[in-house]
């Protein structure tokens, strides 16, 4: 059965909504990354280590900013996850040559550990009128697509550079609506501002 919500605002959501443009930049990261994935169909493993690094740095970045910056008490989760998709994305982008599976399993651990992070976080703002559904969904595809991608890292090429573009734009459109939900909470709330 739900119970109502405070009338009052929520503290984590005030800090979270401020910060609301973060989750719209690495959404939009993450959807220019899938779409030139998708638009470069032969891409090859350098290509991609050099496209899917510069998101990661990218997208890294947001999320230690958006950490940083953002309120609630578990913002630490944003501060790792950055760290991991800046570290994740430099080694993809001085070590191109390595060989494809090294690519592809740095990929899948990164999906992993940013969808069990978001999972965590949805979990424990699951109350919030905002967004949590939206996160705890792109933490689950995330983790479905890190897993299969760390199971199966060798399943061609092709398939997994399709796999990855597709997890990409699902993941912006979900970070982006994650983000709407925000500033539509925090318009709906003068005083958090």
């Amino acid at each position: 059965m739900n119970q109502p919500l405070p009338s009052a605002p929520l503290p984590f959501l005030t800090g979270l909504s401020a910060h609301w443009g973060w989750l719209l930049a690495r959404g939009i990261a993450a959807i220019v990354f899938g779409l030139l994935a998708f638009s470069l169909p032969k891409l090859t493993v350098i290509a991609l280590a050099y496209v899917w690094g510069s998101y990661a740095i990218v997208d890294g970045a947001f999320a230690l900013i958006y950490g940083a910056r953002g309120g609630g008490k578990r913002r630490w989760t944003y501060v790792v996850v950055g760290l991991i998709g800046v570290i994740a994305g430099f080694v993809a982008f001085f070590w191109p040559r390595e060989t494809a599976i090294i690519l592809v399993l740095i990929i899948g651990v990164w999906a992993l550990a940013i969808g069990i992070f978001e999972i965590i976080y949805a979990i424990q703002f699951r109350r919030a009128v905002a967004h949590p559904w939206a996160v705890g969904l792109s933490g689950l595809l995330s983790a479905a697509v890190g897993l299969f991608i760390v199971l199966f890292p060798g399943a061609g090429a092709l398939s997994l550079i399709w796999l990855i573009a597709a997890y990409a734009v699902l993941y912006g459109v979900l970070m982006i609506v994650a983000a709407l939900h925000l500033r539509r909470w925090r318009n709906g709330h003068p005083a958090t501002r």
